[in-house]
């Protein structure tokens, strides 16, 4: 069997074309036709039916995709995880909530590369649930309001704290330091937050009126510019808050819910997410709860 064509017929038979998995795999139509014709050579049968300028699996063909592709995700799999064991590799790759990345750990990567010229950070932003190995990643930040596959290492990083977060002009003037006067900022990425926070704070009041954004992200941001009251997690709202763009007037209350670290194996296992870790770490401690 050659081999190497293996990942040329996996493409046109995923995709049922020559042309697309050409694009694919950046090889001419020529390319993959060849390649198809020597595995059809090599097992003596017809992978596909051609028929009006399509081509479609053959019973072998669909027996040999669904064996080729356990083959090359197993390969890749095998590829990523001695990569991610590759304790000498200059790169870690960090997979973090968008706001989470954008409004705290972002601004503070700079410090971090300083301190640690060699090592260098690839940031994804994402959220929710991740595969580490699939998506090629070392570590993820996240926070814990999913289920997480027993199969990864979870180290608690802080627990969440949270509270009504507005323009320090606006808390005195024009609400009157009164909550149920102020437009309640929601996100459709979170929208249970107030809930949350009522429950956690045993806050009965209900809002003047009420405004939606795509993301969590969106929301604080129309905090800062004074278009109502959002609900601001530690450590989301950090740098607001100690700048003056924002005040929790409330305080902030804990929410139940924490942030963790995602890795394969503890920490500990690999130097370079130790140092992120350590200094992440570091960073938390930082963090000052406002009431």
């Amino acid at each position: 069997m050659p081999l190497a064509s293996l990942p040329a017929f996996e493409a046109a038979a995923r995709h049922q074309s020559f042309s697309r998995a050409a694009e694919e795999l950046n090889l001419t139509h020529g390319a993959i036709s060849r390649a198809v014709a020597q595995i059809e050579e090599r097992l003596d049968c017809a992978l596909f039916v051609r028929r009006n300028r399509r081509v479609y699996l053959t019973r072998a063909g669909e027996r040999l995709l669904a064996a080729t592709g356990t083959a090359l995700d197993g390969l890749g799999r095998a590829i990523e995880e001695i990569h991610r064991h590759d304790v000498a590799s200059p790169i870690l790759t960090v997979s973090c909530e968008p706001s989470l990345a954008m409004r705290w750990l972002m601004p503070r990567l700079g410090l971090f590369r300083e301190n640690n010229p060699d090592l260098h950070i690839d940031l994804r932003l994402a959220g929710g649930p991740i595969d580490l190995l699939q998506d090629g990643c070392d570590i993820a930040i996240r926070r814990n309001d999913f289920g997480i596959s027993d199969d990864y290492h979870v180290t608690h990083l802080w627990t969440e704290r949270a509270g009504p977060v507005c323009d320090p002009d606006c808390w005195e003037t024009i609400l009157g330091r009164d909550l149920s006067r102020a437009r309640w900022l929601h996100s459709r990425t979170r929208p249970d937050a107030w809930e949350v926070w009522k429950k956690a704070s045993h806050y009965q009041g209900l809002p003047a009126s009420e405004q939606y954004f795509d993301h969590f992200f969106f929301a604080l941001q129309a905090a800062v510019n004074r278009l109502g009251t959002a609900i601001g997690p530690l450590p989301l709202v950090q740098d607001d808050l100690v700048a003056g763009r924002l005040i929790a007037p409330l305080g902030m209350a804990v929410t139940g819910f924490e942030y963790v670290l995602i890795t394969l194996d503890g920490p500990s296992r690999d130097q370079r997410i130790g140092r992120f870790f350590d200094w992440l770490m570091i960073q938390a401690a930082e963090m000052v709860a406002p009431g």
